[in-house]
C-alpha cells in the first residue's frame, strides 16, 4: 500500500534542499573504520514558483528498505508498506520565497539580497530518520521558516549519501551488547552526546546550508523522544539555541519514563531560555522525574503541555500513517494505540500544528499567539496545560 502526509496549512508552499556534511575533526563515533563523522541533513523553507519542482519523496528507496527492516511500526508486517512512494508537500529545489520586497537597494537582485529567516533544528527519534516528522516540519516551513532536518548516521534506520552508499542503524547490536554487558546506561549517554554533537556541528555550518537569499536570524530546535532530549540538551550546552521544544523525550540515561535517575545536564542544571515539553497522555513535570528536575532548576519560561488520549509516537507521522495501514491491512487496533494511543489522529495533527508554531512564534518571532499559549482553549480541548 502507498500512503500520504496531511498537507501543511501555512502561507508559503515548501521547498526542500539536501545536504551532506562531514565533521573532518571528528571520528564517527560508531564505526571506528570511518576517520570523520558523515551526516546528512534536509532543509525546509517557504518557496515559491513550486510548480515546476518535484514534490520530494518522504524516504529515497534505500531509506525505505532501511526503515521497513527495522520495522518502528511494530505490529506492520515487513514489506506490506511502499515506504518509498509517500511523497511530502515540500518541492524538490524550488526557488525560496521573495519577501520583504522593497527592503534591497534598487539595484541589488533580490535573489542575493539576505533576508534574515528563523531556522529551527529538527531531531528524530532513536532509530527513525529525519523524514518522520514530516508533518511538523514542513508545516513550520509552510509559515515561514527554515528547518533543518537531521539524520543521526548509524543511528537512524538508514541514511542514504549522495552518491548512493547507505549505511544502517548499528543501535540494535549496540544496544544487545550493553544488555549482555550491564552498560545500558554508558550506551545511552553516547547516544545523546553523539546527537547533541551532530546538532551543534549543524549549527556551525548553518551558513552554508541555508539557502540564499535567506540568512539565520535567531535559532530553535526541536525534537520526537530522544530527538526533544537531544534539542534541549543542545541548547543548555549551546547559547546559539534560543528556545527548544521536547516532544516526550526523556531528559534521564533511562528506560522508563519514572525512571528517577541519572539525569542529563540539562535536567539538572535546568536552563533560562524558553523551553516546551508536550507529553504523551500521563507524561508531565508531576509524573516524569527528569521533567520535574528540569522544571525545578530552569529559570527561562516553561510551558508543560498534554496530549491527551495520546501515545509516545503521536508526535511522529505514524499519526496519520499507521491509522490506514492498519485499516487496509486489517490489523488489531492495538497496533495503533499502542503508538499512538486513542486520540483522534486528525485531532493530533492538528493540535501539533497549533502549539509547536505557535511556541516559535512567540519566543523566536516575538509574535502575538492571540493567547493561545497562555491556557486552555475550547478549539483544542484534547491539549491540557500541567500547573
Amino acid at each position: 500500500m502507498r500512503l500520504t502526509l496531511p498537507a501543511p496549512t501555512g502561507p508559503y508552499p515548501v521547498g526542500t534542499v539536501s545536504h551532506r556534511l562531514v565533521d573532518h575533526d571528528r571520528p564517527d563515533p560508531w564505526v571506528a573504520s570511518r576517520p570523520s563523522r558523515e551526516l546528512m541533513v534536509s532543509v525546509r523553507y517557504p518557496a515559491r514558483d513550486v510548480e515546476r519542482y518535484p514534490r520530494a519523496a518522504q524516504m529515497s528507496p534505500g531509506e525505505a528498505a532501511g526503515f521497513d527492516r527495522l520495522n518502528n511500526f511494530g505490529g506492520v508486517p515487513r514489506g506490506s508498506v511502499d515506504w518509498a512512494a509517500t511523497r511530502t508537500f515540500a518541492h524538490q529545489g524550488a526557488p525560496p520565497a521573495r519577501t520583504r520586497r522593497g527592503a534591497a537597494h534598487p539595484r541589488v537582485h533580490p535573489e542575493v539580497h539576505p533576508v534574515a529567516r528563523p531556522v529551527v533544528l529538527y531531531s528524530p527519534g532513536v532509530g527513525d530518520p529525519r523524514s518522520l516528522g514530516t508533518t511538523l516540519t514542513d508545516e513550520l516551513a509552510s509559515r515561514g521558516y527554515v528547518v533543518v532536518c537531521v539524520d543521526h548516521t548509524y543511528d537512524a534506520s538508514a541514511v542514504e549519501f549522495p552518491d548512493g552508499r547507505i549505511e544502517t542503524t548499528r543501535l540494535p547490536e549496540e544496544y544487545e551488547r550493553a544488555e549482555r554487558e550491564g552498560t545500558v546506561v554508558e550506551l545511552l549517554r553516547k547516544t545523546c552526546a553523539v546527537r547533541v554533537a551532530d546538532l551543534r556541528f549543524v549549527l556551525d555550518r548553518l551558513e552554508a546550508i541555508v539557502p540564499a537569499p535567506f540568512a539565520p536570524s535567531v535559532i530553535g530546535a526541536f525534537g520526537q523522544s530522544a530527538g526533544g532530549f537531544a534539542a534541549l540538551q543542545t541548547m543548555h550546552d549551546d547559547r546559539r539555541i534560543a528556545a527548544a521544544a521536547n516532544l516526550d523525550g526523556l531528559l534521564a540515561y533511562v528506560q522508563e519514563d519514572q525512571d528517577p535517575g541519572p539525569l542529563s545536564t540539562v535536567a539538572a542544571d535546568g536552563v533560562d531560555r524558553p523551553v516546551l515539553l508536550m507529553g504523551k497522555d500521563g507524561n508531565d513535570h508531576h509524573t516524569v522525574p527528569s521533567w520535574g528536575a528540569l522544571w525545578e532548576h530552569g529559570s527561562g519560561p516553561r510551558l508543560d503541555l498534554t496530549l491527551l488520549g495520546s501515545g509516545h509516537a503521536s508526535y511522529t507521522d505514524a499519526t496519520s500513517m499507521l491509522p490506514r495501514i492498519a485499516e487496509r491491512l486489517g490489523l488489531p487496533k492495538e497496533v495503533v494505540t499502542g503508538a499512538i494511543g486513542t486520540v483522534a489522529p486528525e485531532r493530533a495533527v492538528a493540535v501539533q500544528r497549533a502549539y509547536v508554531p505557535a511556541f516559535f512564534d512567540r519566543e523566536l518571532r516575538h509574535r502575538d499567539d492571540a493567547g493561545l499559549l497562555d491556557g486552555p482553549s475550547a478549539r483544542y480541548p484534547e491539549l491540557r496545560f500541567v500547573g
